[in-house]
């Protein structure tokens, strides 16, 4: 009984992934019907897998109505009021608590930024935020941002794809106001930097739109 419970867990983890996947990079795009039975033929497992991964999924966000979600521009302004909200207050927490070592990290961060792939890119700055995240100490937040992960993945994709301007600078900034243990321009950095992200998401998705 064990072992099948592990082995239904692992199933269920890897239609979640895969799925996840598919989404993410475009292969499930917005708006995509979600069929259990289709996506279990498809995928070659049962539908229990299946439901549990889409369970997940819906519970991220990226499921929602049994379609993939489609992100309206009211979905976007929430998201990034959230974000801004909780991201602002841990990049002030950051600038008091974070340690040596993770300020290393958040340079060479910005560091790939500049220089890597597109891929090197993603992770860099999915890291950055992951790290100032972290340093608010805050177990509430932590697990509201990383339920969100998935999401804000979709976004973060859209600005390092189009080359918003000047955003590894606005982390360096932010970067700089940590180090010098400045809060209150940290969490204003932040901000800024996140209102720059939702601009540059709103002005793609319109753009979209009208094409």
């Amino acid at each position: 009984m064990v072992q099948n419970d592990k082995n239904s867990r692992f199933a269920s983890k890897q239609a979640y992934e895969i799925i996840r996947d598919r989404i993410l990079n475009g292969d499930m795009p917005g708006g995509t019907k979600i069929v259990e039975e289709k996506l279990a033929a498809d995928l070659g497992f049962s539908r229990t897998p299946i439901r549990e991964a889409l369970r997940q999924l819906n519970y991220e966000g990226l499921i929602v109505n049994k379609k993939v979600v489609q992100p309206t521009e009211k979905d976007l302004r929430n998201l990034f009021q959230v974000r801004s909200l909780l991201e602002g207050f841990s990049a002030k927490a950051a600038a008091t608590y974070l340690p040596k070592e993770d300020l290393s990290e958040l340079a060479n961060c910005i560091t790939i930024g500049r220089e890597g792939t597109v891929e090197e890119i993603m992770t860099a700055n999915e890291r950055f935020h992951e790290i100032i995240v972290q340093a608010s100490g805050n177990a509430l937040m932590i697990d509201t941002i990383d339920r969100m992960k998935s999401i804000i993945y979709l976004f973060r994709k859209t600005v390092v794809l189009y080359n918003r301007p000047r955003l590894i600078d606005e982390h360096e900034e932010i970067y700089e106001a940590i180090t010098q243990r400045d809060g209150e321009t940290a969490k204003k950095l932040m901000e800024d930097h996140l209102k720059e992200d939702l601009d540059f998401c709103l002005h793609i998705l319109n753009s979209s739109k009208n094409a």
